[in-house]
């Protein structure tokens, strides 16, 4: 029987409540999931570039980025990702409480894959965080992770 697949998965939410929702969501995976938690953009940034005191930082699979954080914008923090050559290819969905057509926009022009309003409901929530998963990476073909 193969090995189920490992996948790194970083998640930029400054909510504690929001992140315990989804490692509820993920913990049906079928593959092995590490959820990396940072709770801004700025950390977001030095994560990405295994800066201090992310030097040892595995390159996630995906970015799950919630648009509202204090210190540096999930906005800001989206431009700059697709703005980087090393990054610009690991996958940005915005889950984010905005249903704002100026947000959605906006984040589609700065480059997002997706961009996902959080349910309301635990149970909505935790089945849209596993739709996630299931949808990145049992469907879409990714790109091999670089170094």
């Amino acid at each position: 029987m193969a090995e189920p697949q490992r996948i790194d998965i970083l998640l930029v939410e400054d909510d504690p409540g929001d992140v315990e929702l989804t490692k509820e969501g993920l913990q049906e995976a079928k593959m092995l999931v590490t959820l990396h938690v940072v709770e801004d953009g700025e950390k977001a940034m030095r994560f990405l570039r295994k800066e201090a005191p992310y030097l040892e930082a595995a390159r996630p699979d995906i970015i799950l980025l919630d648009l509202n954080m204090p210190r540096k914008s999930g906005q800001e923090t989206l431009q700059e990702i697709k703005a980087d050559p090393a990054l610009r290819s690991i996958p940005v969905v915005v889950l984010t409480t905005s249903e704002a057509e100026t947000d959605i926009v906006r984040c589609y022009d700065l480059g997002a894959n997706c961009y996902i309003a959080k349910p309301i409901s635990f149970e909505a929530f935790t089945k849209v965080v596993a739709m996630i998963e299931e949808f990145w990476f049992t469907i879409v073909k990714m790109p091999s992770k670089k170094k």
